[in-house]
């Protein structure tokens, strides 16, 4: 995706709940700009459920292309994911043949896919990706579709030559899909054999909402060099840390951010990157707890570990960023103490309030890390003497 990209942005909203719209709308914001997409203009659709054909229904539609024709703006973003039949039809009405200038059609998911297309540094990741993505973009491939990085020329005819190209481009993308998924499986096999070689050690994992502070919270820890920045899924790729708190060592694991309405594909293709999340003994979830919607955020975490089958693993609830909390607090002094049983009672025992980029309470969290990292250790190798182990200052080491 290239630079000076304009967009509008679209979503169904509920006019019972509007501020719940704008923060799904803010966070689409952030994720268009995280693809180098600037949103110039918000549209919102009150509706029970989406328009079959057309997504926001037939008057929205006019209005959306009156908008997009008029100021020149080369992109669309759907807050949801479209049908095939949707995006069909969509880009009838905002790619008529008799128009220059060609307008990108992008659902949340495909938005999703392409910023972790951008951010994939490995091969792993890369392959998990561009199979997600072919997977995704299969069924929806239409005669103005832009995403495959094909030029326009020669595709804007109805039928003959363009509806060609497109059976071409499936049988390419059924042809890439099968190398991908080959190539994975042997990925998948070397992974495997890694893992089985740490089966005698403890493994945490961070998980979290993206942009929660996940990598600047593995910096902290683990004082490596984890690219941090305030940009959704800054971490795609397993970034794996061996520590060692005195003479006990683990494993520390920073992975990739969740997200409502995550693709997926993506979860089905990126199975043995969560696989460092799913084989964990211990999480570190990792909660932006400034966040006006943190607790929603939390709720959508929760489900995505139900969702990948590591629900029963120990979590430590870590609200991070409780510096931020604080400044925003200026009427009367926060009762962390409240907040701290208020997830106590809804099934989080290990609760503490840090700030990773301040150092506030790191100390404390290394501490509690500790003793949950022992207890772990003690399970596997039972015969230690439980007094044996101190807290120390961490030693650090790249796996």
């Amino acid at each position: 995706m290239g630079n000076n990209q304009t967009a509008v942005l679209v979503a169904i909203g509920d006019a019972r709940q509007p501020e719940l719209t704008t923060e799904h709308l803010d966070e689409l914001a952030f994720l268009a700009e995280t693809a180098g997409i600037i949103a110039e203009k918000r549209m919102v659709q009150n509706l029970k459920a989406p328009d079959s054909r057309t997504f926001i229904g037939k008057g929205k539609v006019e209005e959306l292309k009156s908008y997009v024709f008029e100021n020149n703006i080369t992109t669309v973003v759907f807050d949801d994911d479209l049908s095939p039949s949707q995006l069909r039809n969509l880009e009838k009405e905002l790619n008529p043949k008799d128009r220059e200038q060609g307008v990108k059609i992008y659902d949340r998911s495909l938005l999703i896919l392409d910023i972790f297309l951008k951010r994939a540094q490995t091969a792993q990741a890369r392959t998990q990706v561009e199979l997600a993505r072919n997977q995704y973009l299969l069924p929806r491939l239409t005669r103005l579709w832009t995403h495959l990085e094909r030029q326009r020329g020669g595709t804007g005819t109805r039928g003959g030559a363009g509806e060609r190209e497109i059976e071409t481009d499936r049988r390419n993308i059924r042809y890439r899909i099968t190398l991908l998924k080959d190539e994975l499986e042997k990925i998948d096999r070397q992974r495997q054999t890694q893992r089985k070689s740490r089966s005698n050690i403890v493994r945490v994992a961070l998980v979290g909402y993206t942009n929660a502070g996940k990598s600047t919270l593995m910096n902290v820890l683990s004082g490596s060099g984890v690219l941090a920045e305030n940009k959704l899924f800054a971490t795609v790729d397993a970034t794996v840390r061996k520590i060692t708190f005195g003479n006990i060592p683990f494993l520390l694991s920073d992975t990739v951010g969740f997200i409502r309405k995550l693709p997926h594909h993506l979860i089905e293709s990126f199975k043995s990157t969560l696989d460092e999340v799913r084989e964990a003994n211990i999480l570190l979830h990792v909660v932006d707890v400034s966040h006006p919607y943190h607790d929603n955020h939390i709720e959508v975490v929760s489900n995505t570990l139900a969702d990948i089958g590591a629900s029963q693993i120990p979590v430590v609830l870590v609200l991070n960023k409780v510096d931020l909390l604080k400044a925003k607090q200026t009427d009367e002094p926060l009762d962390l103490d409240s907040m701290k049983r208020y997830y106590n009672e809804h099934g989080f025992a290990q609760v503490i309030f840090v700030s990773a980029e301040t150092g506030e309470n790191m100390l404390e969290l290394k501490k509690l890390l500790f003793e949950e990292v022992k207890k772990e250790h003690l399970k596997i190798f039972p015969n230690f003497l439980k007094d044996g182990y101190e807290f120390a200052p961490f030693r650090t080491e790249q796996v």
